[in-house]
């Protein structure tokens, strides 16, 4: 690694040199695994569902995403060999008498998101790489990416690997459609739900596909596309843009780690892409250092817990391999979409956001409670312990009724932070009925109440469960109304606390369940109304969390639940967050008054209404 630079970069010491070399490094790492023609590169590990031959491909396409970066920031002066390598990748991949020739692109096929990276790339490195093929490779090249053309495109994110592909193709004098670019685009603004948040295809659909694909490519359609992007359009998108990264800057902690929530979180860092777009087409409010405080914050916070690993690869997992943070669709080389992180190497070296000093984070000055209607979703960050916590009555990834719910661990849960990953499976934040022979119930489909300062709220669980969370620092308390028949059981779990080296630590009490990690991180739960009788334990497991191999959440259950429950739910690095103080009262109309630990009052009326849904257009088929 380079030097650190503590005058330029106070908070990270990290440089541009520190991302070039990581660059470097993934790039290096991937050739013991390239096939004899640099076409594909078959790493090792479980192959995706659809099969080592795309997997391959994947591995290609995307880290050209990353090569590219490379030679266009450093203008070519990289040496020969790391464009040699993809021009000879290209020309055997397009060929289709080639044993290494790549997977065609079909209707909803996993080509058609190589083939976006693909297309990127070779306008990014256009000068460098395209320029100089052979007639004949170019030629094939574009005929491989014009599959796409008239295809059937899964009605996700997938519109836009549409848009790039075809505007890539369109730039170089190819047949496309401009029809299917527009339409593309037009089903962008389908999805867009207000405050800079889309939801990736119909339904609730919220997480980092927001940050890593559906701000990022409308800026990179537009640069491929130049004079023929219509104005109006381009700047909606910025706009958008524009109002997202700031909200996008309170989701890392001080530590740089994104809070842990949603699918295909083994991009990791890629959540810091749309920071660079910003940059990339003046649509940022962040000031130059502070957005290299954030991105840089990320990548450290990686590199630090040894990704890439030994061998200089990513792997299919959060620090260490852990399938459950994948999906069906997810490969070997599935986990380098986070090459995407790498785009700010195309500002120069001597734009601001290189050389303005490092400015502090949202976390790092101070605490935050912030709304986000359109998610439905909390962010509450404490800047004693640098932990941003997300509080989800939102985002359930269930495609539009009458679909069946069905929960996800990265979506039902009621909170995630950046200091902690949800148990898979597990019994952590989630407030659960239970069946006669212990089954507990799904959340399901999310009906939200409303986001505004400080508290949310929604309907769960076929509606037989309200919950409204109101947080203050690091402290949450969730009212749950219940509708249940006498007799049901009910369980509530806190946080889910993780750590290699060893067991949580564990307490419990009359209605109070604690877990803590050796190096303070606390989780703790208790019953403020309605636990009475409770019974407090703390669950624990191994081998199921992102964050440790051992992990422990407390949890308290209930005989038979009550139609009123209060619990604090606490997540805190820091030993003066007190977890004694609070508690809750109840008026006649069902008004809940909450007070918190340092005193202060809330209070929770009974009878919220849901907020209206969008109508929902057709049913997305899509993965991602």
């Amino acid at each position: 690694m380079p030097e650190l630079d503590s005058l330029l970069s106070p908070i990270t010491c990290w440089t541009r040199a520190h991302w070039e070399n990581v660059a470097d490094r993934l790039l290096d790492g991937l050739l013991p695994y390239a096939t004899p023609s640099l076409a594909q590169y078959r790493l090792p590990g479980p192959p995706s569902h659809s099969g080592p031959w795309s997997d391959g491909l994947e591995g290609f396409a995307r880290s050209f995403l990353l090569a590219a970066f490379r030679i266009a920031g450093s203008g070519g002066r990289v040496g020969p060999a790391l464009v040699e390598r993809y021009a000879v990748g290209l020309a055997a991949g397009t060929d289709p008498y080639h044993p290494e020739h790549w997977p065609p692109i079909t209707d909803r096929a996993q080509p058609m998101v190589e083939a976006a990276s693909v297309a990127l790339a070779l306008h990014e490195s256009r000068e460098w790489l395209w320029d100089h093929l052979d007639d004949g490779v170019r030629e094939r090249v574009c005929g491989w990416l014009g599959g796409f053309v008239g295809a059937d495109v899964n009605d996700s994110n997938w519109r836009l690997f549409q848009v790039i592909t075809e505007e890539f193709l369109a730039s170089v004098g190819a047949p496309h459609s401009r029809g299917e670019i527009d339409a593309g685009l037009a089903r962008l603004d389908d999805w867009y739900r207000g405050g800079g948040w889309y939801t990736d295809g119909d339904g609730r659909k919220f997480d980092y596909y927001n940050a890593w694909a559906l701000h990022l490519y409308p800026v990179l359609w537009a640069r491929i596309a130049g004079t023929r992007a219509d104005p109006a359009t381009v700047g909606r998108h910025r706009a958008r843009l524009r109002e997202f990264l700031a909200v996008h800057q309170h989701f890392f902690g001080s530590d740089g780690a994104p809070v842990h929530q949603g699918r295909s979180l083994t991009y990791r860092f890629a959540a810091t892409a749309p920071l660079w777009a910003g940059v990339l087409a003046d649509a940022t409010p962040l000031p130059p250092g502070r957005t290299r405080r954030l991105a840089s914050g990320a990548l450290k916070h990686f590199a630090e817990r040894g990704v890439p690993d030994e061998r200089g690869l990513l792997s299919l997992g959060w620090y260490r391999p852990f399938l459950p943070v994948t999906q069906r669709y997810s490969g070997p080389a599935s986990p380098y979409w986070a090459s995407k992180a790498f785009l700010g190497l195309l500002l120069p070296a001597d734009h601001p956001v290189w050389t303005a000093p490092e400015e502090p984070a949202p976390v790092d000055t101070a605490d935050v409670s912030l709304a986000l209607p359109a998610p439905g979703w909390l962010l509450h960050a404490t800047t004693a312990d640098g932990i941003v916590r997300l509080v989800n009555h939102g985002s359930d990834r269930l495609p539009p009724s009458p679909a069946m719910d069905d929960d996800s661990p990265h979506y039902a849960r009621f909170a995630y932070s950046s200091a902690t990953a949800p148990e898979t499976p597990g019994v952590d934040n989630h407030l659960a009925l239970l069946a006669p022979d212990g089954t507990p119930s799904p959340r399901g489909r999310i009906h939200p109440l409303g986001a505004e300062t400080g508290r949310a709220g929604s309907r769960a669980q076929d509606g037989r469960v309200e919950t409204v969370s109101v947080v203050r620092g690091a402290w949450e308390v969730r009212v749950h109304r219940l509708d249940v028949p006498p007799g049901t059981p009910v369980r509530e779990g806190g946080w889910a606390v993780a750590d290699d080296a060893a067991p949580p630590d564990a307490q419990t009490g009359s209605a109070r369940a604690v877990a803590r990690r050796a190096d303070g991180l606390t989780s703790a739960l208790v019953g403020l109304h309605g636990w009475d009788d409770a019974e407090a334990s703390v669950v624990r497991a191994v081998g199921t969390n992102a964050m440790g191999h051992h992990s422990a959440t407390p949890v308290l259950q209930l005989p038979q639940a009550r139609t009123l429950l209060v619990t604090l739910v606490v997540l805190s690095a820091d030993p003066r967050a007190s977890l004694t103080g609070a508690g809750a009262s109840v008026a006649a109309d069902g008004t809940v008054e909450v007070r918190f630990p340092d005193g202060t009052v809330e209070r929770v009326p009974a009878g919220l209404s849901d907020v209206p849904e969008p109508s929902p257009g057709p049913a997305p088929a899509g993965t991602g």
